[in-house]
């Protein structure tokens, strides 16, 4: 069970290497465009589609990587008013995880057939780039498949009764229970 753990966990970070990369590649991107503007008086003509494809991109690819981090945005306000290891907050982990499996089954359903569909009509954006629509389609289909191969390990590891991810609201609730020193 520690080697899926592990397993996803490295695909998981190879998809946020894949979005810090193409969060560099569109930053070089709009330099490049500010430069051809006010340089050369001409444009790349592809920047603002590219940087668009990209942020989607860069999305979907983190999702798992953020999951696993506990930046997720999750039930935070329901979670925070609950012990930690509470049976209650367990069962609604898994309840939110099983949910979310489904969304993003049905994300990646839909993504799956559009992008198969693109393949096969040839279908290209409508700028002069003409990307194929399948290309950023395929981002997303990985990005989701990055998120459901970590939710699936996580329900693995709430039903072994390991500890739940802790986000960033958790550790904001536990210092609420102490006291502020005073200066």
């Amino acid at each position: 069970m520690a080697l899926i753990h592990r397993i996803v966990r490295g695909i998981s970070d190879l998809g946020m290497v894949l979005s810090v990369t193409i969060m560099i590649a569109m930053f070089v991107l709009v330099v490049a465009e500010i430069v051809a503007r006010n340089v050369f008086s001409t444009s790349t003509f592809v920047m603002n589609e590219l940087v668009g494809y990209g942020v989607a991109a860069m999305t979907m690819l983190a999702l798992g990587h953020s999951l696993e981090r506990g930046t997720v945005i999750r039930m935070s306000l329901l979670l925070v008013s609950l012990q930690q290891d509470s049976l209650i907050r367990r069962l609604l982990e898994i309840i939110a995880v099983l949910l979310g499996l489904l969304a993003a089954g049905i994300a990646l359903r839909y993504f799956l057939h559009s992008a198969i569909r693109s393949y096969e009509r040839a279908y290209v954006s409508e700028t002069a780039a003409q990307i194929p629509l399948w290309i950023p389609e395929a981002f997303v289909i990985v990005g989701l498949g990055i998120l459901m191969l970590q939710l699936v390990s996580y329900l693995i590891r709430l039903l072994a009764g390991q500890p739940a991810i802790t986000g960033q609201v958790d550790s904001m609730a536990g210092s609420n229970d102490t006291p502020r020193q005073e200066r």
